[in-house]
């Protein structure tokens, strides 16, 4: 057994060493957001809008929405600058039971949701370089591409495990050729405008109808999920440098970058690939490689998005186990995933958790349905952080902010109606699907009481 002592805690509260600077958790921002979603999901949203300007207004108010909720969270983060990130506002504002329903529904369904959704991404891409039909199952119904997937997220796993520093120079060199690999699509659909292969027809005008406004919000669900990755610097907070001064930049820098980067993407592949034809165009990347400049072209993308997605996967291995971490630390999980590995300094034990389920997860459900299940899971859990900042100016307006969100109270509250307005029309489109998640994180209630009497009777004994 080893006898390494625990780290003491900073004046934050926290036991996890400080290693990140600015670019580092801004990295973990881009990084986290940039992956499966840009280079998948617009044949998601093309199959629910048929029309150019809605397709485009989808994404810009993505963008904005995204960048409305990382101004909030910047607030929250720089009070409490700890491991956890959402978890941790979640408690502090509205107290642990609701903590503990967001961290079980984590468990349960967001991250190996979120994990499955990614890696199975980058294997896709992966093979699609070397030439591999991914579709072939090897093992039962399971496929080659979700065998690969599997083995990254052990990959990242491991990376992870033996140290911040190793996760870290990760994400910054696999978000740069995140970034170039975008900027390499936007100058490939510029290049043809003024051919005759970039013109695009005009989807005949509609008037808004109610199922106009029902497919526009639908077809916002995978746009979410592309945008997702706005919060998950917070889950680091507590190894960030100077957090009061860094995570406010990190929030604001990321979130812009990726929101106009995915705007420009998004013009680019209408250049190129009519919207239309978008439905069955899933690896749409490599597809307007293909239409510009032929096989290598093909390769040479489809590479760059395979290396994107593996670092998407690794930022969010570097930040969903930090939930577990949180939780185990205030008793509400097995107190072991609180241990800190004494050589690594990381939440080993919650590494390997996540990785388990990720494993699980991606053996056994599509890409489609691991998205819609992860963004309908994780948006209640956004409209309370979000709602966390004008709980806390209510009931601690002297508390240290360093930092305040721009525009409050009107930036959070649009933020707010925006995700209202996604939650309700996807319960009157898709209930089961709303209904199920529901019923996971209500099935945490029991769970949470009986752990808390578990633990309560565990201290009384000594």
């Amino acid at each position: 057994m080893s006898t390494t002592p625990e780290p003491a805690p900073d004046r934050w509260g926290e036991r996890l060493p400080r290693k990140l600077g600015f670019w580092s958790a801004a990295a973990v921002l881009v990084g986290s957001t940039i992956g499966s979603g840009i280079f998948r999901t617009p044949a998601v949203v093309a199959d629910r809008l048929d029309v150019v300007w809605l397709f485009l207004l989808a994404w810009i108010l993505g963008g904005l929405v995204s960048v409305a909720g990382a101004l909030a969270y910047a607030e929250l983060a720089t009070m409490m600058p700890r491991s956890g990130g959402m978890y941790v506002y979640l408690r502090q504002a509205f107290g642990k039971p609701w903590a503990f329903l967001f961290g079980w529904t984590q468990l349960l369904v967001l991250r190996p949701a979120s994990y499955g959704a990614i890696s199975i991404t980058c294997s896709e891409y992966l093979l699609r370089v070397l030439s591999v039909d991914g579709s072939v199952a090897i093992v039962g119904s399971i496929s080659r591409a979700q065998v690969l997937a599997g083995a990254l997220l052990v990959m990242v796993g491991a990376v992870n495990y033996r140290g911040m520093e190793r996760g870290a120079w990760v994400q910054n060199v696999s978000t740069v050729l995140k970034v170039g690999a975008l900027l390499v699509l936007v100058a490939l659909g510029l290049s043809t405008i003024g051919t005759p292969s970039a013109a695009v027809e005009a989807a005949p005008a509609s008037a808004p109808s109610l199922s106009v406004v029902s497919a526009f919000g639908l077809a916002m669900v995978p746009i979410l999920w592309s945008y997702d990755g706005w919060a998950d610097v917070g889950f680091v907070s507590g190894e960030v440098k100077d957090p009061q001064r860094t995570l406010p930049r990190a929030f604001l820098s990321g979130a812009t970058m990726v929101a106009v980067l995915y705007l420009a993407v998004t013009v680019a592949y209408l250049l190129v690939i009519p919207l239309g034809a978008m439905p069955g165009s899933k690896l749409i990347a490599a597809d307007v490689a293909s239409a510009v400049v032929g096989p290598v072209g093909v390769v040479l993308v489809s590479g760059a998005v395979a290396l994107s997605t593996f670092g998407t996967l690794n930022g969010t291995m570097m930040t969903g186990p930090r939930i577990f971490y949180a939780m185990a630390e205030d008793r509400l999980f097995f107190r072991r995933l609180a241990r800190v590995q004494p050589r690594y300094g990381t939440p080993g034990g919650a590494i390997v958790l996540s990785v388990v389920l990720g494993v699980v997860f991606v053996s056994i459900r599509s890409f489609a349905q691991l998205v819609d299940q992860f963004v309908i899971g994780i948006w209640p859990f956004h409209v309370l952080g979000v709602a966390a900042v004008f709980v806390l100016r209510r009931r601690e307006p002297e508390a240290d902010r360093p930092y305040r969100a721009w525009g409050y109270p009107w930036v959070p509250a649009l933020f707010l109606l925006a995700a209202v307005f996604l939650l309700g029309n996807y319960l009157l489109s898709e209930p089961l699907t709303v209904l199920a998640n529901a019923a996971v994180m209500l099935a945490g209630v029991p769970v949470y009481y009986a752990w808390t009497r578990r633990t309560a009777a565990a201290a009384a004994r000594g």
